[in-house]
């Protein structure tokens, strides 16, 4: 009783901790983590699927890592064939319930025909590659519980033991198949999550970030210029001539003008490593740069000035810059960081400017940013709006 007592208590410690995971490979460790664990395994391993590479990933290594594994792997992955078990169940379904069991292996399994105490639940078809890959890593046997998610093979959990410890047994085995449909649970639970901040802050049109997400990250960027100097740039631009798009030619038109100048905004912003380019809502946009020079992040402004001019439809960009790396003064609150950039922004579009305006190197800019003039009421401002 008390070892079911012990298992019982392994499961919920594993659902917890893997409900406690904000982020994928926070999720992954979890997994491989409470599966050692509750299997009294050394060294536990969560791979992944590829069918259309036909390669088994992995991506965590937790425990007793052998010369060569990394806790999370880059480019750690293995040819489905090396696996042929593997292959039996990528293209079958459980949706009706019911998945595949995990079985075991050993390091002293002679390779093909009846492994004798070498397997326990064996599966479809024995793999001398994994034995191999046992005694290659110094360790005695281990349990490979395949994982089912949405009715598909998804990947595996993979827990093992070193040379010389108790060899896992039948029981292990189903209890290895019970923790595999924990941690599809868990997984599936972290994709709605992950699926849920994505949605959170990316604009739908575009796929650029939103205005929510800029206000994160540049309250963010503001603190670590305060904490180490680092240059905080944002650029904001003004999309000009969406109005008469979308009345003369309708909204259809309007939103692929919207699409493609979104398309421009993220090729300028990877010329700035890091840079987070956003649709803030309407006709209005931003790069938000930490790290590079406010005379780098101009360049890229020119470069987005010129090439929105080249777009078939529309009228060009009106865009300001505001950088700490000007003579901007003192930069306490992403607040004001916004409102230099949004007064140069103005300036650009009064002035019907080619090229971007950048606050600290237009003298109006300043006195602007202090006293913004009314804005039209048909035109949606976020002077003040932090």
């Amino acid at each position: 009783m008390g070892g079911e007592d012990a298992r019982l208590r392994a499961v919920v410690s594993l659902a917890q901790a893997m409900a406690a995971a904000h982020t994928p490979r926070e999720s992954w460790a979890a997994a491989a983590l409470g599966a050692r664990e509750a299997l009294g395994g050394n060294f536990a391993a969560l791979s992944v699927w590829e069918r259309e590479l036909g390669l088994l990933r992995v991506l965590v290594n937790e425990g007793e890592r052998a010369f060569g594994e990394e806790e999370f792997p880059d480019g750690e992955t293995y040819p489905v064939h090396q696996f042929p078990e593997i292959t039996e169940f990528l293209h079958e379904r459980w949706a009706g319930g019911g998945e595949p069991n995990a079985w075991v292996e050993t390091a002293t399994a002679p390779p093909g025909g009846d492994t004798g105490q070498g397997h326990v639940g064996v599966p479809p078809s024995g793999s001398w590659g994994r034995v191999a890959a046992l005694r290659r890593r110094g360790r005695g046997c281990c349990v490979v519980a395949p994982i089912v998610l949405h009715g598909r093979a998804w990947g595996e959990l993979y827990v093992a033991r070193p040379v010389g410890a108790p060899i896992f047994d039948a029981s292990d085995a189903d209890f290895a198949t019970v923790l595999a449909s924990v941690v599809a649970a868990g997984i599936a639970q972290t994709e709605r999550l992950e699926e849920v901040r994505r949605l959170a802050f990316t604009d739908p049109l575009t796929g650029l970030a939103n205005r929510r997400a800029v206000d994160m990250r540049l309250d963010e960027a503001v603190e670590r210029h305060r904490a180490d100097g680092s240059v905080v740039s944002l650029v904001v631009c003004d999309l000009n001539g969406l109005k008469g798009v979308n009345d003369t030619l309708g909204h259809a038109v309007g939103d692929r003008l919207l699409e493609r100048f979104g398309s421009v905004l993220s090729l300028c912003g990877a010329m700035l490593p890091g840079a987070l380019a956003a649709r803030l809502g309407g006709d209005e946009f931003c790069l938000l740069s930490v790290g590079p020079s406010a005379d780098d992040v101009v360049r890229v402004g020119e470069q987005l000035c010129s090439r929105a001019g080249e777009l078939e439809l529309g009228e060009g960009v009106a865009c300001g810059i505001a950088s700490t790396g000007d003579p901007i003064g003192e930069v306490r609150s992403a607040r004001r960081l916004f409102r230099l950039a949004d007064a140069a922004q103005y300036r650009a579009k009064a002035a019907r400017s080619a090229k971007p305006v950048v606050a600290g190197r237009d003298g109006e800019v300043l006195a602007l940013a202090e006293n913004p003039p009314t804005p039209p009421h048909d035109r949606r401002r976020f002077r003040g709006q932090r």
